[in-house]
């Protein structure tokens, strides 16, 4: 029985094999009658398909931003600035609204509106001179925001090419290094101190004191950085291939640092306005005449033992600790989320 299951086997597979063969020949035949036009053609370039295995469409700040967006307290925090950054604008062309500088007499009596409690006319109350808190608030938020965003701006600038120039430079590292020494050991609020002192008070003064010497941190941090990456073997292949050094900085170098510096500016300009509201707490920041959240502070400083004139002193902190609050947080989330370790 086994013998002729296997003959039988074999008589199906004989035949499947001559039918392959006889297609085969049948096949080799039709072809053999074609000319080489029908046989060959070329195959049409489609430039959208030349890379289509390689694609990606990964983007470093698309990537960054869907970071960012999952972190709910810090987009909160960003809509809250921005607000507050609009309203010190809009504040004076609303209706109704107050010179800060102003000092308000009442036209019946002929007396200065002096230290009236929060109300209808006044709605965040007035000082000891009859000036309106609430005009005053927003004008000194709009002069802190704007030394911190400039002190920020100039320390990031000045820091970073002096710590690039620093880091990846051999021939500067020698002469940056005696220039860190001699300024870093030179305390920064003696530096303020004697600049507010010297100069005539004004916004203007007090920025120029603090990038005097605050952009040194922000130096030698970003000049660490570069040592780091420095020689890694992209950049060692760059040079090689006679990329120039502006380029090597700016594609190869700087992106790497983009979380780090955006925080240590992100955290800069509530330092500023802090170094702000310091100098003025003692006597030397700005004149009366220009509101800040510094001078506000201070002159509610004085009255804070009166519990009936306490609001002087606690609005502007209030306005003062969510600024701080907010680019701290915001600072950090957005760090967090320009590392591409973070991103999917």
């Amino acid at each position: 029985m086994g013998m002729k299951q296997l003959s039988f086997r074999h008589s199906k597979e004989a035949q499947l094999a001559d039918s392959i063969n006889e297609a085969t020949k049948k096949q080799a035949e039709e072809l053999s009658k074609l000319s080489e036009e029908e046989l060959f053609s070329f195959a049409e370039f489609k430039e959208s398909e030349v890379e289509r295995t390689g694609f990606s469409d990964y983007s470093y700040w698309g990537s960054t931003l869907r970071a960012f967006r999952k972190n709910k307290a810090a987009v909160f925090l960003v809509f809250v600035l921005i607000a507050i950054l609009l309203f010190t604008f809009i504040q004076p062309l609303l209706p109704g609204q107050y010179d800060p500088n102003t000092i308000n007499v009442n036209p019946e009596t002929g007396m200065q509106y002096r230290n009236v409690p929060p109300g209808k006319q006044f709605w965040l109350g007035t000082n000891s001179i009859g000036q309106d808190l609430w005009a005053r608030i927003w004008a000194g938020t709009r002069t802190s925001l704007f030394i911190g965003m400039s002190v920020a701006l100039a320390e990031a600038l000045i820091g970073i090419t002096v710590g690039v120039l620093w880091g990846y430079v051999r021939a500067l590292d020698f002469i940056f290094t005696e220039i860190y020494n001699i300024l870093d050991n030179i305390p920064n609020t003696i530096i303020l101190i004697l600049i507010s002192y010297i100069l005539k008070p004004s916004v203007t003064t007090l920025i120029f004191a603090m990038c005097l010497t605050g952009w040194i941190q922000m130096a030698r941090f970003i000049r660490n950085q570069i040592l780091i990456i420095r020689d890694r073997d992209y950049n060692t292949a760059s040079r090689c291939f006679g990329t120039p050094t502006w380029r090597i900085v700016i594609k190869n170098l700087l992106p790497y640092l983009v979380s780090v510096i955006m925080l240590r500016i992100a955290l800069t300009i509530p330092g500023a306005i802090g170094s702000e509201v310091f100098i003025t707490y003692i006597g030397l920041g700005l004149p009366l005449d220009i509101p800040s959240l510094g001078n506000l502070i201070n002159e509610g400083r004085s009255l804070m033992m009166s519990e009936s004139l306490r609001y002087q002193l606690v609005y502007p902190t209030i306005i003062l600790s969510i600024v701080t609050i907010s680019f701290y947080i915001i600072g950090n989330a957005f760090s967090d989320a320009a590392d591409p370790k973070n991103h999917v």
